[in-house]
């Protein structure tokens, strides 16, 4: 009688592949795919799934055409990254797998993708914090080791003001700009660096400029008061606003009408940073993932309009950077870092899952010779600028990279004491997107295990 809804997340913290992810998943949809493990489609019953207006008109669309685009350029380029809230419809016309209920005939589903930055993520632990609080964490991250040096302005300037003193809207203006600019200089310089926000800080989207961003952490003593009209009072007043205009209404509009999530988790680079890197990683997680509003769903509660994240999928990306050897290890990694996470989700009914996967592969696997052994390599176009020993590649031409290997225990990575794993990273191109040919067939994009994420995330719907 009607066409039901899924609503699918899909975020992940900066430089994970949200936008890419996104791209490849509705392109292969769309046009066919290689999906072996997507059963739905492998055992034909998918009849055809097509881009439909987006139901929100307050929500921008994601620019799937213009991505493509980009992927179809001589030579291919990556699409921009996320930086604001967007959305887009894929309805799917399928056949049951039931054989009474393909008696009725073809069946529907709208499928609503929402992406949003992961950068605002870092924003919903802070509806549980007080500004005190918030503020403690904030500056004792900032006097870390990792960042100190970062921090340094703003840490001079905390310095030079008294927080009880009489509220100054100058000394506001200041603070926020050295606190904004010391955690987009520690996320530059340290990719696998991730902070507690706010995310706005990062990624302003439209409040650029916004009284609602103009306050930073204080220097609050525990036991004393914050008198009124105080610095303090004022930045605690504004930190309440930010909750209040920024964080709650994106959490009740759109976080919490999910019906399905993937979380886009780049592993690789923190684990060839060191355990600091890891350890950061999974406190940005577990802070995160404790504000998911999962539990048992099902297709009736989500008609009548109970959302709850009933699917919980993290992707470990960038599998094309190792070879098919670790994959497995990847995905033990990466579930020993969301342990926590998942253990939370699945005591609420939730059903969680874990994959390693490329949503657009950018490399193949071949083997190089060294002496008389061969090496397992992955062969592709380094990106422009990208140096292998004394080599400086232009972005056109081939190189086989030996990339080195994940340990097999995953705890020996996790392991306060582990170093680097000692990965060999060259940022690659992607394939590029070829034109129908002659038939108008379109040309499949290649990955790694996105059939089998789709499967976990939509195949009980479709079948």
């Amino acid at each position: 009688m009607m066409t039901p809804t899924l609503r699918l997340g899909v975020t992940g913290l900066a430089r994970a592949g949200k936008t890419v992810f996104i791209t490849a998943l509705v392109r292969n949809l769309v046009s066919g795919g290689r999906l072996p493990f997507f059963f739905p489609e492998a055992e034909g019953r998918i009849d055809r799934a097509y881009l439909e207006p987006q139901p929100d008109d307050a929500v921008p669309r994601f620019d799937y055409e213009g991505h493509l685009e980009t992927l179809g350029q001589d030579p291919a380029g990556w699409p921009e990254s996320t930086r604001r809230l967007s959305q887009l419809r894929v309805t799917i016309e399928y056949r049951s797998a039931s054989p009474l209920r393909r008696a009725f005939g073809v069946s529907r589903l709208n499928l609503d993708i929402i992406d949003y930055p992961g950068e605002w993520l870092l924003d919903l632990p802070l509806m549980s914090e007080s500004y005190a609080t918030w503020s403690a964490g904030a500056i004792e991250e900032a006097r870390n080791g990792r960042r100190h040096a970062d921090a340094g302005a703003w840490l001079e300037f905390l310095s030079s003001v008294d927080p009880y003193g009489p509220k100054d809207e100058q000394a506001a203006l200041n603070g926020a700009r050295l606190f904004a600019d010391y955690l987009k200089t520690s996320r530059n310089a340290d990719h696998v660096l991730h902070t507690s926000g706010p995310g706005r800080f990062l990624m302003p989207g439209d409040l650029e400029g916004s009284p609602l961003l103009t306050f930073c952490p204080l220097p609050l003593e525990p036991k004393r008061s914050i008198p009124r009209n105080s610095l303090a009072a004022m930045m605690a007043r504004r930190f309440e606003s930010y909750k209040t205009h920024v964080v709650r209404p994106f959490f009740r509009d759109h976080f919490s009408r999910l019906d399905r999530q993937i979380v886009l988790v780049d592993v690789l680079g923190p684990l060839n940073e060191g355990p600091k890197a890891v350890a950061d990683l999974q406190r940005a997680l577990d802070a995160v993932l404790a504000v998911f509003r999962v539990g048992g769903a099902s297709w009736l509660t989500a008609l009548l309009g109970g959302r709850r994240i009933g699917k919980l999928l993290f992707a470990a990306t960038k599998a094309d950077h190792i070879n098919s050897s670790s994959h497995d290890r990847l995905e033990a990694i990466l579930r020993l870092i969301t342990l926590r996470a998942m253990e939370r989700a699945s005591a609420a009914g939730a059903t969680v899952g874990v994959e390693a996967l490329a949503a657009l592969r950018a490399t193949r696997e071949g083997q190089a010779r060294a002496g008389d052994e061969r090496l397992p390599c992955i062969i592709g176009v380094p990106m422009p600028g990208e140096r292998i020993g004394r080599k400086v590649f232009d972005g056109r031409e081939e190189a086989a990279v030996f990339p080195g290997d994940l340990p097999e225990n995953p705890a020996v990575a996790l392991a306060p004491d582990a170093g680097p794993v000692g990965l060999n990273f060259v940022r690659f191109r992607p394939p590029r997107l070829l034109p129908p040919g002659p038939d108008g067939d379109e040309h499949a994009l290649p990955h790694i295990r996105l059939d089998r994420a789709l499967e976990f995330l939509l195949g009980d719907w479709l079948a």
